[in-house]
């Protein structure tokens, strides 16, 4: 437990502000050493060192702590427990475990209250090496069935290297037993658990970063098809208050096809983070039938808890990902949102009267952001396996702004942007995603990975159905001025391809038992036949035959329904209505044909 580790009293406190301290030292301390603050022991981490004082950021409420108290240090940064029993759990923004805490009259975790991360059971060991294998970081020592899902990869910590002198046989073990024995080149015994601790705010190191190459399919038409992200990637989600930002996360969470999921609520409202706790459990993993929670990981830290946590929440989440990416796994980490990460931030750097930036924010924020997005990507690992980690961030601007500096730097480190648009959503067309705000940078990366989906060209017809969008939103502004009825017939077409368009593809329904996952072949097969319908239309008007008599060719309704009617595995029917559709647009042609020999 945390309290287990203090070096004992290394100051004493002199000033307090809400979340932030400031200290007399009388023994060591170091910059971003863990500390505890006060008789209370709340956690702390130390942003500032002078020569005899210190300044100290207080992840717990600071109220009725004075100035005289005790400051008590770790010897060690401020660091997560890392080991079998993550999965499933539900922590707070500095690792305290939300789930379990037994205390049946009280909300919150209270003040003070050291918890253990990992649970005290005792797991099913298998090793994987023998007696006088030499080993290092990332080497693989062993496997636990952490879930009925996913296996859990004993890895040796990061900068342990040496030759093994003692293994374990399989068997049950907690997180603290000793599993081997490695001796380094020094003589040096080292003890290997199951279990290790690791700085929050250092990055883990990796053999090699590699180029995003397969897409992150989420099951979101207007995202896989438009905007697509790479494995490895980094997406951000920036909409108004109501514009659909937790309700895509929580739709990635559940059916994309990352094997871990990180879910970070930083700031969020309670009643939200409520809702995501209560519902998470509760939700069937789509993939194997059984509990989603047993791939997902959850920290929890809502707007009314204290602000300083808030910070330290993404830096406890992404820590957790780069844990599961080395051992080989493809994760996914939802932020949700960093602009109440950023408000931090700025309440913190107030509290320090730091210079202030843009809409007072620090001057530093760019370089914050910078480097959490940056922890993200495929990368090789120590041990040579591939594993990625895909962060996307939600970013929540005042009154929808996206000229505001989170939203603006945010853009700056990431290459695909999904803005919500506000009129969409007004509209009730979720997801609220602007085909004209938006844009992804890895279309071309993931494009040889679509093509080998199908003969179909994935790229060919989605520039061909942007394209059709794009001379929609080109003619609105002519609508609004003189009416649909005063255009030319291709150009009422082009209005009425891009409404079917818009309500058989791009909108999707996230609580429809079909609709709220769509499979790349029925995404291929709706984008083709769409295409396919404003092409032969266009031909048809361009011949002679009126935009009317095209439209009354088609069953619109039947079309429209074919995203919830056809099931994931079963494109084939998509198919059948794209030939029936076609045939009915051949046999409008012929006629015309006939009618004009005549």
């Amino acid at each position: 437990m945390p309290g287990d580790r203090m070096n004992g009293q290394v100051g004493v406190l002199s000033w307090i502000s809400g979340p932030v301290a400031h200290a007399r030292v009388t023994g060591q301390l170091a910059m971003s050493e863990q500390v505890w603050a006060g008789d209370a022991r709340l956690v702390g981490e130390v942003i500032a060192v002078g020569q005899d004082s210190a300044t100290v950021q207080i992840y717990e409420e600071t109220s009725g702590l004075h100035p005289g108290e005790p400051l008590f240090g770790s010897g060690r940064p401020l660091s997560v427990v890392l080991g079998p029993g993550l999965l499933g759990a539900i922590f707070d923004g500095i690792q305290r475990p939300l789930s379990g805490a037994g205390f049946a009259e009280d909300i919150f975790i209270r003040r003070g209250v050291q918890l253990t991360p990992l649970s005290e059971r005792a797991w099913s060991f298998q090793p994987s090496i023998q007696v006088g294998a030499h080993v290092c970081g990332g080497a693989l020592l062993g496997t636990v069935p952490e879930t009925p899902l996913i296996e859990h990869r004993v890895l040796v910590p990061p900068g342990v290297q040496g030759a093994v002198i003692h293994v374990e046989a399989a068997g049950e073990f907690t997180s603290d037993d000793t599993i081997a024995l490695v001796r380094d080149s020094d003589g040096r015994k080292c003890r290997l658990t199951m279990a290790h601790h690791w700085p929050v705010r250092q990055p883990r190191p990796i053999a090699e970063r590699l180029e995003p190459n397969a897409p992150l399919i989420t099951g979101q038409r207007v995202l896989d098809a438009f905007f697509p992200i790479a494995k490895g990637g980094v997406a951000v989600i920036p909409g108004p208050f109501g514009a659909g930002k937790t309700v895509i996360q929580q739709s990635l969470a559940k059916w994309s096809d990352a094997q871990i999921i990180v879910y970070v609520g930083c700031g969020e409202r309670g009643n939200e983070m409520a809702q995501v706790l209560e519902d998470f459990p509760k939700l069937t993993d789509p993939w194997s039938g059984r509990p989603l929670l047993e791939r997902t990981i959850l920290v929890a830290n809502t707007s009314n808890m204290p602000v300083a946590a808030r910070e330290a929440s993404i830096y406890t989440g992404i820590t957790i990902a780069e844990y599961y990416r080395d051992q080989g796994y493809d994760v996914a980490l939802m932020a949700d949102s960093t602009s109440r990460w950023a408000e931090a931030l700025r309440e913190i750097s107030g509290r320090l009267e730091e210079m202030p930036a843009e809409e007072g924010f620090p001057a530093y924020l760019p370089s914050r952001l910078a480097a959490f997005y940056e922890r993200a990507g495929r990368v090789r690992t120590l041990n040579g396996q591939g594993g990625s980690i895909t962060v996307i961030g939600a970013v929540s601007p005042p009154g929808g702004d996206l000229s505001e500096p989170v939203t603006q730097h945010t853009q700056r480190f990431t290459r695909c942007f999904w803005a919500l648009d506000r009129t969409l959503a007004g509209a009730r067309h979720f997801p609220a995603v602007s085909w004209t705000a938006s844009y992804s940078f890895y279309d071309a990366a993931v494009a040889e990975w679509w093509g080998k989906q199908t003969d179909h060209d994935w790229a060919l017809s989605r520039r061909k159905a942007m394209k059709l969008l794009a001379q929609r939103d080109q003619l609105q502004e002519i609508v609004r001025l003189v009416g649909a009825d005063a255009l030319p017939d291709r150009q009422r077409w082009i209005l009425e391809a891009a409404r079917l368009f818009e309500q058989g593809f791009l909108q999707q329904n996230a609580l429809h038992n079909v609709d709220a996952y769509c499979a790349p072949a029925k995404q291929l097969s709706l984008l083709r036949l769409f295409v396919d319908i404003y092409e032969q239309g266009d031909a048809l008007i361009a011949a002679g035959i009126s935009a009317v008599s095209v439209d009354e060719t088609l069953d619109a309704a039947r079309l429209i329904r074919l995203k919830e009617d056809v099931a994931n595995d079963d494109p084939q029917q998509i198919e059948k209505a794209h030939a029936e559709t076609v045939a009915g647009l051949r046999a409008l042609a012929a006629e015309q044909r006939r009618w004009r020999r005549t």
